[in-house]
């Protein structure tokens, strides 16, 4: 079953420095129907003003995915950690027993777009840390790339503590890029840049597409794309 999720039906939050788009239920945002997908709870499509952001607040047991689509995002935390992720990379924090962390915009002159996912953790209560990783921005015509994942085999991508994966493509018109889902398996994706069909339903760019009961994706780039897709128990 495909559901298509239309971005301006979506969960919105507009104030000075954020505006946000929610996929699921989070913060004043509420729907019952919506209260997350699997282990996926969360995933916001934010837009954050230059010189602004998020200040030092505390997680726990959560593993948080920043996907930077345009700009840059700074972050630090109580680990001591710090790091710039550039748009087309991501960072993976995984919050376990407790962690505190701020992301800003420090760029002169341009609002940094990007996805926040958070999916449950397969475990509570482990150690919290972080960890970042450029990716090519143009991950190949029709291929998806593991970006990260807690499956076994997909080496090279950023650790998750769930049986989950997140994979990036971008396309040009009239590519298509396929993935097998599994059975008991689930996905979400979200067009970051472009319009596509998914075995053939149409979407529009940043619509959310939920996907259950299929044996295989196929996804059709309608225009220049780029595409956001997590694989799920």
């Amino acid at each position: 079953m495909i559901d298509i999720r239309a971005v301006n039906k979506l969960g919105h939050h507009k104030r000075d420095w954020l505006e946000s788009r929610f996929h699921f239920s989070f913060a004043e945002y509420y729907d019952p129907d919506r209260m997350g997908f699997g282990p996926l709870r969360v995933w916001n499509d934010d837009i954050i003003q230059p010189g602004t952001g998020f200040p030092m607040h505390p997680h726990r047991d959560m593993e948080i995915i920043t996907y930077v689509r345009r700009g840059a995002i700074s972050h630090e935390d109580s680990l001591g950690n710090k790091g710039r992720t550039e748009a087309g990379d991501i960072q993976v924090m995984w919050a376990g027993t407790g962690i505190i962390h701020s992301e800003f915009n420090l760029e002169d002159d341009k609002p940094t777009t990007l996805f926040q996912i958070w999916i449950e953790p397969a475990e509570l209560g482990i150690a919290p840390g972080w960890d970042a990783r450029q990716f090519p921005i143009d991950t190949g015509a029709g291929e998806l790339t593991v970006l990260a994942s807690g499956r076994a085999g997909d080496d090279g991508a950023l650790r998750i503590h769930q049986d989950a994966a997140l994979l990036c493509a971008t396309m040009g018109r009239g590519y298509t890029a396929t993935h097998q889902l599994g059975a008991d398996r689930r996905a979400y994706l979200v067009p970051a840049r472009g319009n596509i069909t998914v075995n053939g339903a149409p979407a529009k760019e940043r619509d959310g597409v939920a996907i259950t009961d299929e044996d295989q994706i196929v996804i059709r780039a309608e225009d220049e794309c780029e595409i956001v897709l997590v694989d799920l128990p």
